[in-house]
């Protein structure tokens, strides 16, 4: 062994490491060092705890220096990218003069004095120089940012091109191709993939393309599974998973892990006992854990699967659901256990393929059979009729399509658990939908009402963006739209995000993040489908204001757990302020809280514009931390404004009619749960 080390430290210098990574390098000799300077002390291979502490603390620093490292060329690649868009946008506001001041010359071309036209010309052609000069530094920022992204293997975000209309989006969607090549579409059971036919179906309606959206949409769970997942629950619940796994030390994780997954499975076995002990007998007699890995298997599944339909359930237990099937999908971990713990998540179009059902997916009362039955404004009989309109749509489709391998039950389990899918998009989506409503109805794009406008400046009431009226107004519009994008494709990222972080050799870095340890890994498939998201967004406004990054897999969002985590506080956040502005006229049905509203506010308009105004200057001002890579007008640091935004709700002026109707907290759902 002492042999051994002086052969890597050669190793070390005929292959140096690159400039960017010498903090890190530095950090692994010192911990070789002083390993080698243990084991010279130690000669029989007894390490006391005095020496075996000093090794936990060279390999912590290792550890770290090597996440700094990673996290510096990250923010580096971010500075270039936001360095190149920033140009970009100067150069178009160039061009924009440029076009106004030659609009101008036109106008005094033969009505002007010759003193005037003299004037303009020369302003016409400093800033014909200045908007060749901008273009120029706009394109050389791109291509150094582009290929500084190829240099490091890292996935670029899209640049905001000369017209605004963000064409770079879906050449750095296909980039995040080859960051895994093996993960790079989701799978279906029968191994086809996922998301082949996206393209061709992203023409058609969203909300009528069954097809597509079936292959995300998981079952709904019957009777038999909700049992085992109470079992599921009750284990996670008094399980300390990743407060023993996710320590950084040197010894081995492996065998951490293996513990751990064993531990759980014994507690499942034992509560299968305690809740039917016939059952229980039969799964745990003469049998060890790998002759039941597909009950284990399904009941991670049914977990899974809840949670995806379920979001505010299971709020602790999920994550430690992920990290430990995470971790089961280590080589090292599967050589130890001899089984897998993590099979592909039962949805409703994996369903009918198996039996053989999918033309039901395309027939025209697929529509009406899973519709949800809005009775805002509709007389209580013409509700009635929808609902048994409903129901016979369903009748009539699981006449028509069963047949020997597909039973009439399995094709209303389909229709059930797609109208839960829009069930979710109408809790989830709509609350985004009615804010965008109120920025139209409330607010004009170009002209700011007296004591009204949506214009923020650096410096001022938090504010870390500089924004005029008009600015604002497409900023907010355009990050409310990718909001209701990213929650109507909520079910398909979030099956991409379990692919990434539940593929087989996936490695991931536990780091300090500044929010404690976190598990930083990468996510190819979440990140291509965010970006072509992102793209579709572009092409709809034509215009991008602010920055285009997504942080994904860095410290900001360590990972796919905690990008979906994230967006689904979208609704939590918009919901509550949504019910304020709708229900306060009729708060005002009573007199004295009318007389208050009128005297504080000057009316019902004037108190929901008060609200509103606030809430769209201030939950998108780029506050929520000290720097731009951390918070500002990034994809995921507008929801970091909203975020710090919320927890100054108790301060604002307007918090006593939050109050007064019914306002509890963002937060909401089942706490417990």
């Amino acid at each position: 062994r002492q042999r051994g080390t002086p052969e890597r430290t050669r190793g070390i210098q005929r292959h140096p490491e690159p400039e960017r990574q010498s903090r890190a390098a530095a950090a692994s000799t010192m911990a070789a060092g002083e390993l080698s300077r243990l084991l010279d002390q130690d000669g029989d291979g007894a390490i006391g705890d005095e020496a075996a502490e000093r090794m936990e603390r060279a390999e912590i620093a290792r550890a770290q220096a090597e996440s700094d490292a990673a996290e510096g060329e990250r923010r580096l690649q971010v500075a270039r990218q936001q360095f190149a868009e920033y140009a970009q946008s100067k150069a178009t506001e160039a061009a924009g003069l440029g076009s106004m001041i030659r609009d101008l010359l036109a106008a005094c071309d033969g009505v002007g004095s010759a003193e005037l036209t003299k004037k303009v010309l020369e302003i016409k052609e400093t800033m014909d120089a200045a908007e060749a000069e901008a273009r120029a530094m706009a394109s050389d920022a791109s291509k150094d940012a582009k290929k500084a992204a190829v240099d490091t293997n890292v996935d670029a975000a899209p640049m905001e091109t000369a017209n605004g209309a963000g064409g770079g989006a879906l050449a750095a969607a296909a980039a995040a191709d080859d960051l895994d090549d093996g993960a790079a579409e989701a799978m279906d059971e029968d191994g086809t993939s996922a998301a082949a036919t996206h393209d061709a179906a992203a023409d058609l309606d969203p909300s009528m393309n069954f097809v597509e959206r079936a292959k995300y949409i998981p079952l709904r769970l019957d009777m038999d599974e909700r049992k085992l997942l109470r079992l599921l629950e009750a284990a996670l619940h008094v399980s300390e998973y990743t407060d023993k796994v996710d320590v950084l030390t040197f010894r081995s994780k492996t065998q951490r892990i293996t513990k751990q997954l064993k531990e759980i499975c014994a507690i499942m076995c034992g509560l299968v006992v305690a809740t039917d002990y016939r059952a229980g007998q039969n799964l745990i007699k003469d049998k060890d854990f790998e002759h039941n890995a597909q009950f284990f298997q399904r009941i991670f599944e049914i977990g899974r699967r809840h949670k995806v339909m379920n979001p505010e359930k299971m709020r602790s237990e999920y994550g430690k659901m992920i990290y430990l099937l995470q971790d089961s999908q280590m080589s090292d971990v599967q050589e130890l256990l001899n089984f897998k713990l993590v099979k592909p998540m039962r949805t409703a179009h994996a369903l009918l393929a198996e039996k053989n059902g999918l033309a039901m997916l395309k027939d025209g009362l697929m529509h009406q059979a899973t519709a949800e039955i809005m009775h805002e404004g509709k007389p209580r009989i013409q509700v009635q009729g929808e609902i048994k309109a409903k129901e016979k749509a369903r009748e009539h489709l699981s006449r028509r399509y069963s047949h020997a391998d597909l039973s009439a039950e399995e094709i209303l389990s389909v229709l059930y658990s797609i109208s839960d899918n829009n069930a979710y998009l109408r809790f989830n989506r709509d609350p985004v939908d009615r804010m965008i409503d109120f920025l139209k109805r409330y607010f004009d794009p170009k002209t700011p009402e007296p004591g009204f406008s949506l214009g923020i400046t650096m410096g001022m009431g938090g504010a870390r963006l500089s924004h005029n009226h008009e600015r604002q107004y497409t900023y907010v519009m355009q990050s409310m739209m990718l909001w209701r994008e990213v929650s109507n494709d909520m079910f398909k990222l979030w099956y991409l995000a379990e692919g990434d972080l539940l593929r087989e050799g996936g490695y991931y870095q536990l780091t300090n993040t500044g929010q404690g340890l976190n598990r930083v890994q990468s996510a190819p498939q979440t990140n291509k489908a965010i970006h072509q998201v992102l793209a579709r967004c572009q092409a709809k406004l034509g215009h991008w204001v602010g920055s285009s990054v997504v942080h994904l897999g860095d410290h900001n969002v360590p990972n796919a757990l905690m990008f979906i985590d994230k967006y689904t506080q979208v609704p939590r956040i918009l919901n509550p302020v949504a019910l304020v502005v709708q229900r306060v006229e009729e708060l005002c049905e009573d007199d004295g809280l009318r007389q208050y509203v009128e005297s504080t506010f000057g009316g019902v308009d004037e108190c929901r514009k008060t609200i509103l105004a606030d809430f769209f200057r201030h939950a998108f001002d780029g506050s929520g931390a000290d720097n731009f890579f951390d918070a500002g007008s990034c994809i995921d640091g507008r929801l970091t404004s909203a975020w710090n935004w919320c927890s100054k709700i108790e301060k604002k002026s307007y918090y006593p009619v939050f109050s007064l109707a019914g306002f509890t907290g963002f937060d909401g759902g089942d706490f417990r749960s």
